[in-house]
């Protein structure tokens, strides 16, 4: 959401320095693409939690989430809160079944304005859009995101695999607002029919188009 500043340090004498934090985060780099990369699709369900500055909730969410690439991607959340988002990798769709709405639009292929295209879109493109750094200890390994671009919807992004496969993402803002997505039950590389990721508007719905 604001701009993330990406200090080049000049000085002969830290050169050297530079050089190795070019290095590092090229290994960070090719490691989330492998991890990423192995996953042509992914299904599951999720359980999403969003607590502002100074760690209270706000919002608590759960529901099924289903993907595949390129850029295919169905995120249903439950009732009380019940919505349904789907890409079919040009159009999104977003369904909200107690407004009785539907709005549209297409698809922002930029990976900051749109997380999810981490998991289902290009992963060549990330270094275009983040600096990448990682930790890695036993079976997980930990990635932070931070955007290069200045309108981005969140200042850092957080994605964790356990095992080789994607276990939770935390995206924090500008303002320190957290919003935690834990990933539950999660199946790799299964078949999925295309079907789920094209929606089609029901009778009575308002459509809003947006450009």
């Amino acid at each position: 959401m604001r701009l993330i500043r990406v200090l080049l340090l000049a000085a002969l004498a830290l050169a050297g320095a530079g050089v190795h934090a070019e290095e590092g985060e090229g290994r960070s780099v090719q490691r989330l693409t492998e991890l990423l990369g192995q996953a042509k699709t992914l299904s599951g369900r999720f359980s999403q939690l969003t607590l502002d500055g100074s760690g209270t909730q706000l919002q608590e969410a759960s529901g099924e989430m289903a993907l595949k690439r390129p850029g295919l991607l169905r995120w249903h959340t439950d009732a009380p809160m019940e919505q349904l988002l789907v890409s079919n990798g040009q159009k999104v769709w977003l369904y909200d079944p107690d407004l009785e709405q539907v709005t549209i639009q297409d698809l922002d292929q930029r990976m900051t304005h749109t997380p999810a295209l981490l998991l289902s879109g290009d992963v060549s493109k990330i270094r275009e859009s983040f600096t990448i750094s990682h930790q890695e200890g036993g079976s997980v390994v930990d990635f932070i995101l931070k955007p290069k671009a200045k309108d981005t919807l969140f200042d850092t992004l957080r994605l964790s695999f356990r095992n080789g496969v994607i276990n939770d993402m935390q995206l924090i803002d500008s303002i320190g607002q957290r919003t935690n997505i834990l990933f539950l039950g999660v199946k790799m590389n299964q078949p999925l029919d295309d079907a789920q990721f094209d929606f089609q508007v029901p009778a009575g719905a308002d459509v809003i188009e947006e450009q």
